[in-house]
């Protein structure tokens, strides 16, 4: 049954409510505004917009005309087929009783009941008339009847036979026609097929492998082979040292001195110029004063919201997101008034630059040298997780990281937990004695939630300022690893998760953030509050060019701001993101 049906402008004010209240803070409702109307990430093309929160489902239509939002909120597992319809027919009597003077609307409450039911009945019966439509089979009622192939007799000197060691008078293939017919069928129809070839083929690829193994000499096996520790297959414990690297040496190191490269780039302001020419005060005036009354629809927008949706797709933005983007756009725009001369495609261009900056701008603001100050008044360290999959430049751009930190006077130290990947260790050992930084590790085929923990206590007591913790790269359906990196985050509570993601990615940032995200939700402990990613680093930005997309499609995804990104292969080229340089980029 419909839980809450809620009717309220665009400036928050509620006009009329089912159960006679709101969408306050933490209802469904509330969450619907802030992850989807406020940044109108979502749309629903033609019909209403969908979401869901917890164990609620909400559905939401706009009217642009009168600046009103209509949402229905139901029970996820409830299959309410009436809603759309129902959705319509409100919005449509509402706009008819609407004024903008008035407040409230007691009387709609009776309206509403008429059209509920009027919308179930509607339902039920074309329910009940697709059941009547569908034809059953006694004798099968989830199999439909396939049509005969019509029956080809071939003459004499067409029999396929003769050259196959058949008899030529095609007996061989009639006796079979029975049989051979049934397995056709089966496949066509239920996709079967006979497992006996298989069978016999794998048995005498096994006597085979007898032959040989009796032919042939014995092997004797070399005792002094060792053991792959990464081979699932191994169940006995080695206690033989599995890290042969030399150990770290002061009296073998090479680089004395920390090195510097100059100011990191994140500290170094930059200037972009505005992608569309404002207005002049003349034109502004004029447009004003002839105005047209030309109403917006959803058919005018489509060449231009077509045109706009390749031009981002060539960008790298995944065709996904931009089809929402259009779609959120004509949403906007449908049943608006459209000024005489303003063409449609630079009214689209408008909303769409509006809409991009909305969304790349931080809904909520982090600082990491105000918080790493925090933290260190409260005695603790400031803990940073690097995440990501394989071969992105996590450990490099961990390193850009603690650069520009040790600029800001801060003290910071490595906490190597990449035990999985061979010589990650020694390539964080690398960075570290370039910059002069500790580097805590436990060498390989351990548990990274412990090393991380002990990371973080020594850190403690040394009194360094900042901890970034190395992960081994793992891709997103990994489930023993993406197991092991929620244990990891769930014990240690870092204050940040950065994802570090490519530039060149496409359509697969929006698997990768969205596996990474769900994967953390679900693995995470029952009694530890759940942690997702906190912000986005974009390594290999300067590779692109104007095929920027990526930056859009993650932030689009997650939710997650673009915190920096990595620009070049010193320690200083790390630099945070130019919303109106991205914006610009995306639209010309």
């Amino acid at each position: 049954m419909l839980e809450e049906l809620l009717i309220f402008t665009r400036g928050g004010l509620i006009l009329w409510a089912l159960s006679g209240g709101g969408g306050g803070k933490g209802s469904p409702v509330d969450a619907l505004i802030r992850n989807c109307l406020l940044e109108e990430r979502s749309a629903g093309g033609d019909g209403p917009g969908f979401f869901q929160d917890g164990k609620h489902a909400l559905k939401w239509a706009f009217h642009n005309g009168l600046g009103l939002v209509f949402v229905a909120v139901y029970r996820r597992v409830l299959r309410l087929l009436y809603v759309d319809d129902l959705l319509a027919a409100v919005r449509a009597e509402f706009a008819r009783v609407y004024h903008p003077k008035r407040t409230t609307y007691d009387g709609f409450g009776d309206v509403f009941r008429q059209l509920h039911l009027e919308a179930q009945a509607r339902a039920e019966e074309m329910s009940r008339a697709n059941n009547k439509q569908k034809p059953v089979d006694a004798a099968s009622p989830h199999r439909r009847p396939r049509p005969q192939p019509p029956v080809v007799h071939n003459s004499p000197g067409d029999s396929e036979s003769d050259g196959n060691g058949g008899n030529g008078d095609g007996s061989k293939k009639d006796s079979s026609d029975g049989v051979s017919g049934e397995k056709e069928e089966e496949k066509e129809d239920g996709q079967a097929f006979d497992l006996s070839f298989f069978s016999n083929l794998r048995t005498r690829f096994t006597h085979r492998n007898k032959d040989k193994t009796n032919t042939n000499k014995p092997i004797k096996k070399d005792v002094n082979k060792r053991k792959n520790p990464r081979d699932g297959n191994n169940n006995e414990h080695s206690d033989r040292k599995l890290d042969f690297s030399d150990p770290t040496d002061a009296s073998k190191q090479t680089d004395n001195a920390r090195v510097n490269q100059g100011q990191s780039k994140v500290d170094l302001a930059e200037t972009v110029e505005d992608g569309t020419r404002t207005k002049g005060w003349f034109s502004s005036v004029f447009q004003s004063i002839a105005g047209g009354n030309s109403v917006i629809e959803r058919s005018d927008l489509q060449p231009a919201l077509k045109a706009l949706k390749d031009r981002l797709m060539t960008k790298n933005v995944a065709e996904e997101i931009a089809e929402k983007l259009c779609e959120s756009v004509a949403a906007s725009l449908e049943g608006k008034k459209q000024g005489s001369f303003t063409s449609t495609a630079s009214t689209v261009q408008a909303a769409m630059e509006a809409a991009l900056v909305r969304i790349l701008t931080p809904s909520r603001s982090i600082d990491v040298l105000r918080d790493v100050h925090a933290a260190k008044d409260s005695g603790r360290p400031y803990v940073i997780v690097f995440v990501g999959v394989n071969g992105v430049g996590k450990s490099t751009n961990l390193a850009k990281v603690a650069y520009w930190l040790l600029q800001h006077d801060l003290t910071v130290t490595l906490a190597a937990c990449d035990t999985f990947r061979s010589g990650a260790v020694e390539q964080l050992r690398t960075h570290a004695r370039r910059l002069q930084i500790p580097v805590f590790e436990k060498g390989y085929q351990r548990d990274p939630a412990v090393v991380a923990k002990q990371a973080i206590e020594e850190a403690a007591r040394s009194r360094s300022d900042v901890v970034l913790v190395d992960t081994a790269g793992r891709m997103q359906d990994n489930e023993p690893l993406m197991r092991a990196l929620s244990k990891l985050i769930a014990v240690n509570s870092p204050d940040l998760v950065l994802f570090v993601g490519e530039a060149l990615v496409g359509n697969d940032a929006v698997d990768q953030l969205t596996q990474f995200h769900q994967k953390l939700a679900d693995l995470s402990p029952v009694h530890v509050e759940k942690r997702l990613i906190d912000g986005i680093l974009l390594s290999k930005f300067d590779t692109v060019d104007d095929k920027v997309g990526a930056a859009l499609s993650m932030v689009y995804v997650s939710g997650a701001p673009v915190m920096f990104v990595g620009c070049g292969q010193s320690y200083t080229d790390l630099k945070k993101l130019n919303v109106k340089s991205i914006v610009n980029t995306l639209l010309k």
